[in-house]
């Protein structure tokens, strides 16, 4: 029985606040007070069960989730774990979690042999601001992707043909369910292109084109080196901006095998494989509650 004033659905959104980097971050340390607090508001029954851990409880939480609520973090998951890489990917694949693009912000991106971009929409979000996205990511991006309810397919496949179109089920797990292809288009803006690289790269990338760098100083490098980019022919610079992408390698560790619920945060806070082990190994502890 829920508290009083609490709804089924004030409840699954309390559940799924601890799936957010700054939870996260506390489990480092060993506070584990935000957990606590579900489990007395929610599940105190637990408290006269014996063994069960952190990871326990976050794993069936995660699952009632899953199976309950339309929320961003699980959708990313689900998505992560089941589709992209298989699908539309490769293990050369570089993934990032909301990677800013111009004035946009994508959900996810990827590069491998072209570069992709994904905007997650679900029941409950707005698509007032979808088309803009969608022009902020062409200018950076060779395949654009939303990933949207099935239930919303009919508003959203207006959309421009060029966009791919990716559906999921709420009430399968999350099924996901290409419904268009995107048309690939390797046009890119250079402008946009240098505000999505650090200036270390962006020398590196003009560098490799020229052979070398003009004398420049720190004040006038990104003047200097945006015109340079700008001349560089567009196939050519696809090539270049995926290679320097992928050459970050971002350490996140992601399992594909077990404790799946955890890629999302994983990727987010790019957690190297001995931080997501230590996270595992704090979360395994027995709950005890003072």
């Amino acid at each position: 029985m829920l508290p009083s004033g609490y709804t089924n659905h004030n409840r699954l959104r309390d559940y799924s606040s601890l799936f957010s980097r700054n939870q996260v971050l506390s489990w480092f340390n060993n506070d584990f007070s935000s957990i606590y607090a579900k489990i007395i508001r929610y599940d105190w029954q637990l408290l006269n069960k014996q063994n069960w851990t952190y990871l326990k409880y976050l794993k069936k939480i995660y699952k009632t989730i899953e199976r309950e609520y339309q929320n961003e973090y699980v959708l990313k998951n689900s998505f992560l774990n089941q589709w992209l890489r298989e699908q539309l990917g490769g293990d050369d694949s570089v993934i990032f979690n909301e990677y800013r693009v111009g004035k946009a912000i994508a959900d996810l991106v990827m590069f491998n042999g072209v570069s992709k971009a994904f905007e997650i929409k679900t029941e409950l979000d707005s698509n007032s601001r979808l088309l803009n996205q969608l022009e902020n990511y062409k200018k950076a991006f060779n395949e654009v992707y939303i990933i949207v309810p099935e239930s919303k397919l009919n508003l959203y496949n207006k959309v421009e043909s060029d966009v791919g179109i990716i559906t999921f089920k709420k009430d399968n797990k999350n099924k996901f369910t290409l419904i268009r292809k995107a048309k690939q288009q390797l046009l890119i803006d250079a402008k946009v292109i240098m505000n999505m690289l650090h200036s270390k790269e962006y020398k590196a990338l003009v560098k490799s084109y020229y052979g070398m760098l003009p004398i420049m100083t720190s004040f006038n490098q990104y003047d200097i080196c945006s015109k340079l980019m700008s001349q560089i022919p567009n196939l050519i610079l696809n090539k270049l901006y995926l290679k320097t992408m992928k050459s970050r390698k971002p350490k996140n560790h992601i399992s594909y095998k077990s404790h799946k619920e955890f890629n999302q945060l994983s990727l987010a806070l790019n957690l190297s494989k001995h931080q997501y082990d230590k996270l595992l190994l704090n979360l395994k502890q027995t709950i005890n509650i003072e």
